[in-house]
């Protein structure tokens, strides 16, 4: 795993950067199984976690619900038996920033 996981998130605001296309490249191979993908003309990370039943599922998603409530920022998050689906994006700039990157890389942390 990189060193994303060690980051933490900075505060963004609605003049923040979104990423450029070079460092969407260079951060995207660290959370390879991440799609990246347009939703509503914002880009965002996504995807989706399989577990053997509804519980673990929920567990996990609580995982990711404290990980996200430590940095201030916060995922979209589908939960359905044996499966939950994360999305990253960054609200205020309508985007990716690296601060989606650094929680996606937390994210594969909590479910390994």
């Amino acid at each position: 795993m990189s060193g994303l996981t060690e980051q933490h998130c900075e505060a963004c605001n609605a003049g923040a950067p979104r990423v450029t296309d070079e460092e969407r490249r260079l951060l995207h191979k660290d959370v390879g199984d991440w799609d990246i993908l347009e939703v509503n003309g914002e880009e965002q990370l996504r995807r989706v976690f399989k577990f053997r039943n509804f519980a673990q599922a929920l567990a996990f998603t609580n995982k990711v619900g404290e990980l996200a409530e430590a940095e201030d920022h916060h995922p979209a998050i589908l939960l359905e038996y044996g499966k939950a689906t994360i999305s990253w994006w960054t609200h205020a700039i309508g985007g990716l920033h690296k601060n989606d990157f650094i929680m996606a890389a937390r994210t594969d942390s909590a479910y390994h």
